[in-house]
């Protein structure tokens, strides 16, 4: 079992291997991957998201590039040692914040819609305050 589950959004603008190759960084810096743990192979992320081999390709090559992974000859893609250290413990503090703030969001009738719009709201108006 693979210990990250691509996921692609259409309307994000983004490029499809790009999109991959933020996930995984995401989950090396959240700390759900780990040096050593396995990427899943090209063929069931082909398989999964139906895209083009080459696709995936050009994002585990992206990420050997700048050293978050390696590919291991007949073995697979591997995320490397010298990976991004995980964000630590101030991490877990915000899940269990959004957790709960995600709660409140449900309670109060918010829809999944309307969470990311809320979202995307509050981010715009942060990166403009910084």
């Amino acid at each position: 079992m693979a210990l990250i589950e691509f996921h692609l959004d259409a309307r994000s603008g983004v490029p499809t291997y790009l999109q991959l190759v933020q996930q995984v960084r995401h989950g090396v810096q959240l700390g759900i991957l780990r040096p050593g743990d396995q990427l899943p192979t090209v063929k069931e992320v082909v398989k999964s998201l139906t895209i083009n081999p080459n696709t995936v390709l050009k994002a585990y090559g992206a990420l050997e590039s700048e050293g978050i992974a390696e590919g291991r000859r007949g073995q697979g893609t591997f995320v490397t040692s010298s990976a991004p250290s995980p964000l630590g413990d101030d991490v877990g503090k915000l899940r269990r914040s959004l957790r709960n703030w995600f709660g409140q969001a449900r309670a109060a009738g918010l829809d999944d819609q309307a969470i990311e719009a809320l979202l995307s709201e509050q981010r715009s108006s942060a990166e403009r305050a910084a």
